[in-house]
């Protein structure tokens, strides 16, 4: 049978709002097939766009922060291949707190959410892409070093930063891998994370970067891009 594009399938982490709910949404008016998680076992819009998926869209529960979860996800996922296997997650903190207010506790918060927790599930995960397959995170551009000329958002940009480097190392100890890999800078877009005053909406990014990572397939090696396919200075 010839593939149709009824048999691609990505895996999105953290999918149950915002950045990757939409992602799960645009994925399926192109006609893929999706499985998305929450943390919970049902009553979000991820739920809900799964009711009226025809059987598209399958919604699986992990918590990122719970290892065991993570490890039994895999275990439910076992003997599957994804085209894409992408990972979105993100917290944040008060803005204005920068490193010398924030306290430790809430810098674990940011940093085991946003750069420890994504790195143990493409750790776990990634062996679902096949060679030709695409292993993406949701990073941001706040985490480049070179950009950062105006401070603000310090635990939040430091918590991407590691993400990325963390990243870099992934891709270091798998040289050679032919599989894209991918942080993705999806810009500032109001969601309960990005906030109100946000540049973008979530129609203004999310088919954008879709596209950006449906045209970066097939290139091997790692990408740190924004949402419009341009390369995020590290």
């Amino acid at each position: 049978m010839t593939p149709t594009e009824t048999d691609k399938q990505i895996l999105i982490v953290g999918a149950s709002r915002g950045l990757g709910l939409a992602m799960a949404d645009e994925f399926l008016k192109l006609g893929w097939r999706v499985v998305g998680t929450a943390r919970s076992g049902g009553g979000t819009k991820l739920h809900d766009l799964a009711e009226a998926s025809a059987g598209r869209l399958e919604v699986e529960t992990v918590d990122i922060n719970a290892p065991d979860q993570v490890a039994a996800l895999r275990a439910r996922l076992a003997g599957r291949t994804f085209d894409i296997v992408f990972v979105n997650a993100g917290v944040s903190n008060n803005p204005q707190e920068t490193i010398a207010d924030v306290t430790t506790d809430e810098f674990v918060r940011v940093m085991i959410t946003n750069s420890l927790s994504p790195m143990r599930v493409v750790e776990a995960l990634e062996d679902l892409a096949p060679p030709t397959g695409l292993i993406g995170i949701m990073s941001s551009g706040q985490g480049s070093v070179a950009n950062n000329t105006v401070g603000m958002r310090e635990v939040y940009r430091g918590s991407k930063a590691a993400l990325n480097q963390f990243m870099r190392s992934f891709a270091a100890r798998h040289a050679g891998d032919p599989r894209t890999l991918v942080l993705m800078a999806p810009g500032w877009v109001k969601t309960d994370l990005g906030g109100p005053d946000a540049r973008l909406t979530i129609e203004d990014s999310v088919p954008s970067l879709v596209r950006t990572l449906l045209a970066v397939q097939g290139r091997p090696g790692l990408h740190y891009l924004d949402y419009l396919g341009r390369t995020v200075p590290w």
